[in-house]
């Protein structure tokens, strides 16, 4: 459905991922009050009336941000257990060239595009919030990610074991896999 993250500039957000990214805003409202700091909060951040808007990620989903106060909170390390590394979105071959070309049009510092395995090509690059961001495509008009990432039983297991050699548990983690791929 939606991932929410947040900033404390909401206009500069909505510029760059409206201008820059093609992610059109769908939905922009306050959060009511007592979901913030009343018995009515439902996981929102701790703060009363702040912004929530929302916009068209692609596939059916959307991206939301919440606008925190300047300065309430500080800026997360995106390496640090607990906190999300960074966000990839699924794009076709066309999109992922537009932004491409509005990240170089707004001199904006990016790597790749990169082979990131199963013939998926990603470009990394920072939001103004400092959040990492990679946009993927692959050669198809369509993505179809799970299905070009899924792996066999024992693709998944060779990794798995190193994990735990509960056996059990092991079966249970790759019993929905396929044991070869499809032709």
């Amino acid at each position: 459905h939606h991932l929410a993250l947040n900033t404390d500039d909401m206009k500069m957000t909505l510029d760059f991922y409206t201008r820059v990214l093609g992610m059109p805003l769908v939905h922009a409202l306050k959060v009511p009050p007592g979901l913030g700091t009343g018995s009515g909060n439902r996981g929102n951040p701790p703060f009363e009336n702040i912004r929530h808007y929302f916009l068209d990620a692609g596939g059916d989903s959307l991206l939301a941000f919440f606008e925190i106060p300047k300065g309430a909170k500080p800026k997360a390390d995106r390496d640090a257990i607990g906190t999300m590394q960074h966000v990839s979105f699924a794009v076709s071959d066309e999109k992922f060239n537009q932004v491409k070309k509005n990240i170089e049009k707004a001199k904006l510092p990016y790597l790749g595009p990169i082979n990131v395995g199963c013939d998926t090509w990603s470009i990394y690059f920072f939001d103004p919030n400092g959040i990492r961001l990679e946009f993927s495509h692959q050669r198809e008009a369509e993505p179809r990610v799970v299905e070009r990432w899924k792996q066999t039983r024992a693709e998944a297991l060779e990794e798995l074991k190193t994990l735990s050699n509960d056996r059990t548990w092991l079966e249970t983690m790759v019993a929905h896999l396929p044991e070869r791929r499809r032709s």
